[in-house]
């Protein structure tokens, strides 16, 4: 009996423990959640309009490409694919989903090119990375550290690679499989396209926008084609990084919730132990008594 008490002591104390960290990371995700959605919040507006305006210009080209190779639907031979993670589990089912979504892509989407090897993972994140190159996926690990080091720097670094290598026609197609951020609690798994530049679908009926162009539209694109898919790229690395945050939360609230419930059920284990171990003693003391006195 003196064993199991031993034992549910131990542990009672070994959750309490686990509790108090799981209740310290909530609090540490809490305090980086609120700078992340912060930056978030700021960024989204400004990088949507600007990948709006981007592809309203391209959709109303009218077949003239000229100064946007960016732009040029080509045949897709190979494809690369932006897979943003984290760096640190103990956040819920938050890198599992974005990684099920990129297998779901590529074996959906990209299987003809799969096969034939085509399929290229830049992994922002290192829980990517040593998922995919674990299972023998065509992999880098190049940018896999930007969030030890997050700031536009870095991030363009990757979005200018992938553009340079685009032009080189390395490859005919870009995407970016991500997280966005909805609120702590929510994130909503995306895959987005990130080259060539979607165009936007016309309405039927809906008339063409006329943009007068200052300076040139050629001009003018190159100049801002490749800031904008820049600030793209950087706003889903700013939505993963406020997403895990807010995953991780919740899932240390969750935990410090059910090592609550553990240690009430653990307690009243102990309890019980405890008070049949009293009784067990004090009917040996009468047992003894009256055996003394007879």
């Amino acid at each position: 009996m003196a064993g199991q008490l031993k034992e549910v002591r131990n542990r009672i104390k070994s959750i309490i423990n686990t509790q108090q960290i799981t209740k310290a990371m909530k609090m540490v995700s809490a305090a980086k959640l609120r700078r992340a959605q912060d930056h978030i919040i700021q960024m989204r507006p400004y990088a949507q309009k600007l990948q709006e305006l981007l592809s309203n210009i391209v959709s109303n080209s009218e077949g003239d490409l000229g100064g946007m190779s960016l732009a040029v639907e080509r045949p897709v031979e190979k494809v690369l694919l932006f897979v943003i993670t984290s760096d640190r589990g103990l956040a819920g089912a938050y890198n599992a989903n974005v990684i099920k979504l990129a297998k779901t892509v590529i074996r959906e989407k990209y299987a003809t090119q799969a096969a034939k090897g085509n399929v290229t993972i830049w992994s922002i994140g290192k829980k990517g990375y040593e998922h995919f190159s674990k299972n023998n996926y065509k992999v880098t690990d190049t940018y896999k550290d930007i969030f030890l080091h997050l700031d536009f720097e870095h991030v363009q670094a990757a979005a200018q690679a992938a553009v340079r290598a685009f032009e080189n026609k390395e490859f005919d197609a870009v995407e970016i499989v991500y997280s966005q951020f909805k609120n702590a609690a929510t994130q909503a798994f995306v895959t987005e396209r990130f080259l060539p530049i979607p165009k936007v679908e016309k309405k039927p009926g809906a008339a063409n926008n006329d943009f007068i162009f200052e300076p040139s539209r050629e001009q003018l694109v190159t100049e801002l084609m490749p800031k904008i898919l820049n600030t793209q790229l950087y706003k889903a690395v700013l939505d993963a990084n406020a997403s895990e945050h807010g995953a991780r939360m919740t899932a240390m609230d969750k935990a410090s919730d059910n090592a609550n419930e553990l240690l009430k059920a653990l307690r009243l284990s102990y309890n019980r132990a405890r008070q049949a171990a009293i009784t067990t003693e004090l009917t040996e003391i009468v047992s003894g008594a009256a055996a003394l006195q007879g």
